[in-house]
């Protein structure tokens, strides 16, 4: 599944990670959205017409437009709906107007998103060049001799490729169809192999380049740069907690992951050659951190710089036929995706001007500061409210929907903005890991559906949920030892600033 498909798709996960089963059906589902989104159109429109406060219009639309979004509709539209009625309502036709005509120029135009189709593009290059194969093989060279070495090399693996590729599912998808059939061909229990897989993915977001933190920074209005470089310590620190659950886990049960005792001495000049490979990945990460940290790059140009690398690369290695090739479908991709998130931008702009009017916002502020809880405490309510949200939407939603809402009380509260964004895009990543509904679990669910990835193994969703939840309690931990040293977030942002 591409950026694009899961930005115009609906924001509910699919049974089974499937679609309809045959046309009738999915002409049903295409009555339903529409026959919901006018039903909910209505509700809207009369709710707001009432004599009820604005705050309290606020509240009732917001929870027609999760309506919208349980009935399948896309995030976009249920976001820029619920605007344009709300605005409607509360302010008249003259700023309904003015919001239709300005606010999607607005949202796209925002200069911090230019950095977004040059990431995009430089992972698209990248995996098609096939540097997914070549960092997993390498990987597997240095690491295959720990205990659960092969879930080792795909957390890791996950963890380079977010240093190049800021696309969750698309390292979920790659690493997929490679590291599960080696996990399972060394006798790896398919619970390790499949949770191993859907860990690796979360590290993508946070290490950049990552589409979310720019996102976030764009929406709220945080400098891009600090931005990237507040994930990328919490990063390091959740993948070192994953490969303590691979380790704790095998120690613990040595049968889900056999040692390989064979006494075969290793080829060292294919260790080498094999690691030289990967040479892309190195120099981009550099080139994109240590530009932005240094104050060589802006993030946008650090973006283009990467992007640059990754075609010749591509060059390189494929030649100057297949990476033309390359290039234009990665071209087109990019188009696609880029496209699906400014649709959804736009939407949240929208949603965005009526919260501002309707001072839904500000009353959620209010009412947490005289609640008066502690970093940790509102922590820990926000980690249980984001779980929750996950279970419905996918983490550009949850992240765009809440940020205005809750950014105000969790800045009123002593948090840094820059440390939030770290923390939204953590949760989003663990709420589309998180069973019954989360998104990463059908679609590894769906990657396994074919022979050449499970080699004959009876993979079920409940044993990918068992898998998912073997790395979901340390993801949570990280959060809290985020909270408890809010530093591992804005250390680094702090240096670059100071450049």
């Amino acid at each position: 599944m591409s950026l694009s498909e899961q930005l115009s798709t609906p924001s509910t996960a699919p049974a089974g990670g499937q679609g309809p089963a045959d046309p009738k059906a999915g002409r049903r589902q295409g009555y339903l959205i529409v026959a919901g989104t006018v039903v909910a159109a209505v509700l809207m429109v009369l709710a707001a017409q009432s004599d009820l406060p604005r705050e309290a219009v606020g509240g009732i639309l917001l929870v027609l437009m999760l309506g919208l979004m349980a009935l399948n509709v896309p995030v976009g539209v249920a976001m820029g709906l619920t605007g344009v009625i709300g605005v409607l309502s509360l302010a008249g036709e003259r700023p309904t107007i003015g919001l239709l005509a300005e606010g999607p120029f607005a949202a796209a135009t925002n200069f911090s998103l230019t950095v977004i189709p040059m990431f995009v593009f430089m992972g698209l290059i990248l995996w098609r060049s096939g540097v997914t194969a070549d960092l997993y093989t390498a990987a597997k060279h240095w690491l295959s001799w720990l205990p659960g070495g092969l879930a080792i090399t795909t957390n890791l693996a996950g963890a380079g490729l977010g240093a190049a590729s800021g696309s969750t599912i698309g390292i979920t998808y790659a690493l997929g169809r490679i590291g599960i059939p080696e996990m399972l061909k060394a006798g790896y229990d398919k619970r390790l192999a499949t949770g191993a897989v859907m860990s690796s993915g979360t590290i993508g977001q946070l290490i950049p380049p990552s589409i979310l933190l720019v996102l976030f920074a764009g929406f709220a209005e945080v400098p891009v740069g600090p931005q990237l470089m507040a994930g990328i310590v919490p990063g390091i620190v959740l993948t070192l907690m994953y490969i303590v659950i691979v380790v704790g886990t095998v120690s613990l049960k040595p049968h889900w992951a056999p040692r390989d005792t064979s006494k075969t001495q290793l080829d060292w000049g294919v260790v080498w050659k094999d690691s030289a490979k990967c040479w892309p990945i190195p120099v981009i990460a550099f080139m994109i951190i240590g530009g932005m940290m240094s104050g060589w790059f802006t993030a946008t140009e650090a973006g283009a710089v990467g992007a640059m690398t990754a075609l010749v690369f591509a060059l390189f290695r494929l030649g100057p036929r297949e990476a033309l090739r390359s290039g234009l479908t990665a071209l087109k991709d990019t188009v696609a995706s880029v496209g699906g998130i400014l649709f959804v931008m736009i939407g949240a702009t929208m949603l965005n001007r009526f919260l501002a009017l309707s001072g839904t916002a500000q009353l959620f502020s209010d009412a947490v500061i005289a609640a008066g809880l502690p970093m940790l405490g509102l922590v820990a309510v926000l980690t249980v409210f984001y779980l929750v949200l996950g279970m419905f939407m996918d983490p550009i939603a949850m992240m765009l929907l809440t940020v205005p809402i809750l950014l105000p009380a969790a800045t009123a509260a002593g948090i840094s903005p820059v440390w939030f964004g770290v923390f939204v895009v953590l949760m989003g990543e663990i709420a589309i890991l998180s069973p019954p509904v989360g998104m990463l679990a059908f679609i590894t669910h769906k990657i396994t559906r074919t022979r050449e990835v499970n080699l004959g193994h009876d993979i079920t969703l409940m044993d990918v949920f068992k898998g998912a939840l073997l790395f979901v309690p340390g993801a949570l931990a990280v959060v809290f030892i985020m909270a408890l040293f809010p530093e591992l977030a804005t250390w680094l942002p702090g240096l670059t600033s100071s450049q």
